[in-house]
């Protein structure tokens, strides 16, 4: 379904707008926020996809271990651990960092429906997607 990929690039890039200087979050963490926890890999997509010069702040998505991921895309992961540096983010070489101490908490999910709305409308805070 078209539609639905396009509903959720939009969120995707909504909700990587909203990563404050200084944090991160996963691939996983925003699939599941945008309400597609299985996606991670294609948010993954949707950043690689971005315009040079582009200002979203990609590079505050890392992977769900806590590092930059490297395999393949070297040059990229140098300028992502470069950009994460300048907000103080403690990277070492091979793009490990403390990702509970920098791990954004995220912002309330929005629900698909009433009845998800009742269940649940807590924070998600879990890279694997899941509710606290």
């Amino acid at each position: 379904m078209p539609g639905v990929d396009l509903v959720f690039r939009a969120e995707v890039l909504r909700l990587v707008a909203k990563i404050p200087f200084g944090h991160v979050a996963t691939y996983g963490q925003i699939a599941a926020m945008a309400g597609f926890p299985r996606r991670p890999r294609q948010v993954g997509m949707i950043l690689k996809g971005l315009p040079e010069g582009t200002e979203l702040p990609w590079h505050r998505v890392i992977n769900a271990l806590g590092y930059v991921p490297s395999k393949g895309r070297w040059w990229g992961a140098m300028v992502q651990i470069a950009r994460l540096r300048e907000e103080e983010i403690e990277v070492d070489d091979q793009g490990n960092l403390d990702l509970a101490r920098y791990q954004w908490k995220g912002v309330r999910i929005r629900p698909k429906s009433k009845f998800d709305a009742k269940k649940s409308p807590q924070l998600l805070n879990r890279a694997d997607g899941k509710r606290p």
